[in-house]
C-alpha cells in the first residue's frame, strides 16, 4: 500500500513566506543581533527546537518565553490572516481517498497553528492522520523520526511512503527516512539542497501531477 505524507508550512500552505520574513527581519535579530545565521539552517523545525539550536550555536538575546509567544502571535497573523492554501489540493484530497490511498499532515508546527489552517481552508476530517512533531518524543527534522512515526501511524512501511516536503531540512529528514521524497521548491527557500530528493516540482500542477503519478505507479 501507498501512503502519502504532506509537510503543512510551504507545501499545503504558502506560510514559509511569511515565516522567513518574520525570521529573517524579526526573530533572529532579537534572538541572536550578533550573528549572521543563514535561515536554511533552522527551516522545518519545530519553532521551539529552534531556539535550542540557536541558544548552543550562537547564544540568544531573549529567554524562551519571549521567542515562544513571538512565535504563537506571528502564527495566528500568519495562519488565519496571511496564507492560502496549495491550489487544487481539496481535489487531490478526494482522488487520493478514492483510490483508497492513505494521507497524513506530517508538521513540524505544534497542533493549535495546524488546527488554525484545518479550520480556515475546511481540510479537518481529510487526512487519515494529522501529526505535529510535538506528538513524539524525539529529534526534530533533519532526524527522520515524525516521517518514521507518522508511516507506522498509517501503517505503511516507509518505503512505500511518497512525502511532499518543501525545507532542505524536511527534504533530509524524509529522505533519511526511506521515502519517496518530492520536493516541492518555493521561492522563499531560495537556491537550497535538494540533492536528496527523488523528484523536483515547481509548481502545485507539477506537484498534484507527481503525487498522482507516483501513487499509481506504486500502485501498480
Amino acid at each position: 500500500m501507498t501512503a502519502v505524507l504532506f509537510d503543512m508550512d510551504g507545501v499545503l500552505v504558502d506560510s514559509e513566506d511569511y515565516w522567513v520574513a518574520f525570521q529573517r527581519d524579526e526573530i533572529l535579530p532579537a534572538t541572536v543581533p550578533d550573528e549572521d545565521v543563514d535561515l536554511a539552517e533552522t527551516s522545518g523545525m519545530n519553532f521551539r527546537e529552534i531556539y535550542d539550536y540557536l541558544d548552543e550555536a550562537y547564544g540568544t538575546a531573549i529567554p524562551r518565553e519571549e521567542f515562544v509567544q513571538r512565535f504563537d502571535e506571528a502564527a495566528e497573523e500568519i495562519y488565519t490572516e496571511r496564507t492560502e492554501l496549495l491550489n487544487g489540493l481539496h481535489d487531490l484530497l478526494a482522488e487520493l481517498d478514492d483510490c483508497g490511498v492513505p494521507t497524513a499532515l506530517v508538521s513540524s508546527s505544534p497542533h493549535d497553528w495546524i488546527g488554525m489552517v484545518l479550520e480556515r481552508f475546511d481540510l479537518e476530517g481529510r487526512f487519515d492522520r494529522v501529526i505535529s512533531a510535538d506528538d513524539i518524543d524525539a529529534a526534530s527534522k533533519p532526524a527522520p523520526d515524525v516521517f518514521e512515526h507518522a508511516a507506522a501511524e498509517l501503517g505503511v512501511p516507509p518505503g512505500e511512503c511518497i512525502v511532499v516536503e518543501d525545507s532542505a531540512n524536511g527534504i533530509e529528514a524524509a529522505a533519511r527516512a526511506g521515502t519517496t521524497v518530492v520536493a516541492y521548491r518555493i521561492d522563499a527557500h531560495g537556491d537550497i539542497d535538494r540533492s536528496s530528493a527523488d523528484e523536483i516540482v515547481d509548481s502545485p500542477t507539477e506537484l498534484r501531477d507527481r503525487v498522482r503519478s507516483l501513487t499509481k505507479n506504486q500502485h501498480a
